[in-house]
């Protein structure tokens, strides 16, 4: 039996549910990066009573909502279908999983929060495809959380690292302090085999106990082979040859110079408009993280971007390298050797280290000037850009963006890279292991500024 692999989430619950006048919580997430086990495991350590229902696995369930939404007449309906469930108030908690399957049950959420005797949890793959009508049916009495694969420090976690470890690492940010060449050599290894590996709990878990990679790619090509199946079950309106065709381009693309996603180079005389809504429904899927390219480096960010022009990543890491082919696995797991791909890769797994901390991607480009910067940040008044460096090379952009006055809202910047901590002054320098705390950084340097 695999050890129960300790997630953020496990925190998150407990605090919602010991909050006063909590509302029903749906969590959201793609497919198995553990949601359904973490509730499970929550339930059982704090319910007397759990009713679980998955209306996947269970479409019989579908019909407890046919004689109305009062939460009385569910639970007759509930105890006919199961005499073994019991139900008591303040005690019980209704576990709803696969939603998007049973989109009544979202109506009844109101329901249960105006009922207020019960918790409940749902949770449920997919379920930014169906999203709009459960929100619709659910709006104002339900909260929501989204999960995601493991982040790094989870993984850190499940290496055997405590929770303390994090706050020593955010030490060495906050003080500039840089780290000793043994500490290094330790975290960039940990953080190549993160890179390598993902964050899919069964690929991690697999890799724990065996101490190796044995058995971790199959895993992962399984998990690419599920989400294809997903595209030909569940995509409704769209073309599902179309999905697919941009679904199996993503790696094709990071592999390119600009790493920018152009439908022309999927098919022949293809065109952006055939292709409407293909890229957004994987992105719904939690298959991948869209990063939009700005009109301009300054604030505000949202809405400040071309929707047509913008690059397509992975979710999790550890699926872009399973994409690659034979001999590009054996130079990332045997050699460490990141090959062709090197930037590419790079690039995913910051921008999936962002999203995992709530931001949402942006990018920059211009030839004239000569700027291209591969994410943006923002605190209350600034814009940071964050430049991924696979190699040590030059900083041209970088400088550009902090000297010239064109770009008044960029006051510092921040580079990645296999280097250690510093600052030069105009931009910090952190090794790519710490860009999972680059939210708490940001956080806490703007609270130690003076006051003016």
């Amino acid at each position: 039996m695999d050890k129960m692999l300790k997630r953020k989430i496990e925190a998150f619950l407990l605090e919602w549910k010991n909050r006063q006048g909590k509302k029903p919580l749906i969590v959201k997430g793609a497919r198995q990066i553990g949601k359904t086990r973490s509730i499970e495991q929550f339930a059982r350590q704090h319910y007397k009573n759990v009713v679980q229902v998955n209306f996947v696995e269970q479409p019989k369930y579908k019909g407890i909502f046919e004689d109305g939404f009062e939460v009385d007449s569910i639970l007759k309906n509930l105890s006919l279908l199961n005499p073994d469930f019991t139900f008591v108030s303040r005690d019980t908690l209704f576990f709803f999983d696969e939603l998007q399957a049973c989109p009544n049950c979202a109506t009844a959420l109101k329901f249960f929060n105006l009922d207020g005797r019960f918790d409940v949890i749902c949770s449920g793959s997919l379920m930014g495809i169906n999203y709009k009508e459960i929100e619709s049916n659910s709006v104002g009495y339900k909260e929501d959380y989204e999960m995601h694969s493991m982040d790094f420090e989870e993984f850190l976690w499940a290496k055997g690292y405590p929770e303390a470890f994090a706050d020593e690492l955010y030490r060495h940010m906050a003080e500039v302090r840089p780290f000793s060449q043994l500490q290094l050599e330790v975290l960039f290894e940990h953080f190549r085999e993160y890179v390598t590996l993902g964050g899919m709990p069964e690929v991690v878990n697999t890799y724990v106990r065996n101490k190796n990679f044995s058995g971790t790619l199959g895993i992962q090509r399984q998990l690419l082979a599920d989400y294809e199946e997903d595209i030909t079950k569940y995509v409704a309106g769209l073309d599902k040859a179309k999905v697919k065709a941009v679904y199996n381009h993503i790696s094709t693309f990071l592999a390119k110079e600009n790493k920018r996603f152009q439908i022309t180079k999927i098919a022949r005389n293809a065109r952006n408009r055939d292709y409407v809504g293909c890229v957004e429904w994987l992105a719904d899927a939690g298959v991948i993280n869209i990063c939009y390219c700005m009109n301009y480096p300054e604030l505000p960010l949202k809405g400040n971007y071309v929707p047509s022009l913008y690059k397509v990543y992975f979710k999790d890491t550890g699926l872009l390298i399973a994409s690659l082919d034979e001999e590009a696995q054996e130079d990332l797991r045997a050699n460490k050797n990141l090959g062709a791909y090197k930037g590419a890769i790079y690039e995913n797994i910051v921008g999936d280290m962002l999203v995992k901390q709530g931001y949402d991607l942006f990018y920059y480009h211009s030839d004239r000037p000569a700027v291209e910067m591969d994410f943006f940040l923002r605190d209350a008044d600034s814009l940071i850009p964050v430049e991924v460096k696979a190699q040590d090379g030059a900083t041209a952009s970088l400088n550009n963006l902090l000297k010239d006055d064109r770009y008044p809202d960029v006051k510092y910047g921040i580079k990645l890279g296999y280097k250690n901590v510093g600052f030069n002054g105009r931009f910090y320098t952190f090794p790519y292991f710490l860009a999972f705390l680059l939210r708490k950084f940001i956080a806490g340097r703007k609270s130690a500024e003076p006051v003016a």
